[in-house]
């Protein structure tokens, strides 16, 4: 047996809520494992002073159905073919925000944020940004492996939050990541709350500090 891959292009889909006013940086979001966009905008949305924002929730483009409904959810990649996974992301979102940008009149730069599994992603595309980062949001997640502090410089503020009971997002990992931010030189707050895997109240209000901190 030989074993290949081929490229193809397929669609993905994305959701936006238009900020109150323009120009506006643009709020870009990554839902977690077996969610939607839908869910992500929420989270998004919930932000206080959000609306400051032009806020996008990309759809994981490995879409499938949930077991126990009809509900169509998503997830961002497997283990196989990892390295074309990652790229063909990073292609999807970067038409995503090269799109918007220009849709939306954005100024300022981009915020990305993630939860679980979208932490991931998040990371990846504020490094690969071609717009200027204006920060991370991550809750609940870790910072994927292959960004070296050269990558990871680029980020330039990033809010780190974990939950004290989170089984998935262990203590020492939330070490090990503060760790590696601090050593590329990355502004980092970072939140420990009460609380499970989940994007709880504490994560909504540091984030409405974050994002007014970084455009006043």
């Amino acid at each position: 047996m030989i074993e290949k891959t081929i490229a193809t292009g397929t669609h993905g889909r994305y959701l936006v809520a238009p900020a109150s006013a323009t120009p506006a940086p643009l709020l870009v979001g990554f839902h977690g494992y077996g969610e939607s966009a839908d869910v992500q905008l929420e989270r998004l949305r919930s932000i206080p002073g959000a609306d400051r924002w032009s806020a996008v929730s990309v759809q994981g483009l490995n879409r499938f159905y949930q077991r126990r409904g009809n509900e169509v959810i998503a997830g961002w990649m497997t283990r196989q073919d990892r390295e074309l996974a990652i790229a063909d992301n990073l292609a999807y979102v970067a038409a995503i925000v090269d799109g918007e940008w220009e849709a939306r009149a954005g100024s300022r730069g981009v915020m990305f944020a993630g939860f679980s599994q979208g932490v991931a992603m998040a990371f990846r595309a504020a490094a690969a940004s071609a717009h200027t980062v204006i920060g991370v949001i991550a809750a609940g997640g870790d910072i994927p492996p292959e960004l070296d502090r050269a990558a990871l410089a680029r980020l330039g503020h990033v809010l780190l939050c974990r939950g004290a009971r989170d089984e998935w997002y262990t203590s020492a990992t939330f070490a090990h990541d503060q760790a590696r931010l601090r050593e590329a030189g990355v502004g980092l707050t970072a939140l420990e709350f009460d609380g499970e895997h989940e994007w709880s109240d504490g994560v909504i209000h540091a984030a409405a500090r974050f994002l007014n901190e970084r455009v006043g």
